[in-house]
């Protein structure tokens, strides 16, 4: 298996962890939001915002999942091409999650929730 470097691979399960918590946030609010107003014209697009979060998130969390399994199965170490592809994932995740947690957390504020 090709090892990454101890600070990458502590970084891409803190990262893991912060993107299932989004997850789990937007998709807390998405239920909350729906369980309190219904879905009506004035919620329709704040339930599709957290439903776009949760998703976005999902799918960084897939593709981390999908290129750790990738490394594990290089031999005897990870191409470049590999290891400058998770670098861009990190980069990107790094980027996002502020904007995601801020996304939910203005409907949440907004609503009341």
């Amino acid at each position: 298996m090709a090892k990454l470097p101890i600070e990458i691979a502590e970084t891409i399960d803190r990262l893991k962890r912060q993107l299932l918590d989004i997850i789990d946030d937007a998709t807390k609010a998405e239920y909350t939001l729906f369980e309190q107003f219904g879905e009506t014209d004035r919620t329709i697009d704040y339930l599709d915002q957290l439903k776009n979060v949760a998703q976005q998130a999902d799918e960084r969390f897939s593709q981390f999942s999908l290129l750790q399994r990738r490394l594990a199965n290089a031999q005897p170490i990870a191409s470049s091409d590999m290891l400058s592809l998770m670098t861009e994932v990190i980069t990107y995740t790094q980027a996002r999650l502020p904007a995601w947690e801020r996304s939910i957390e203005e409907i949440k504020i907004e609503w009341r929730l």
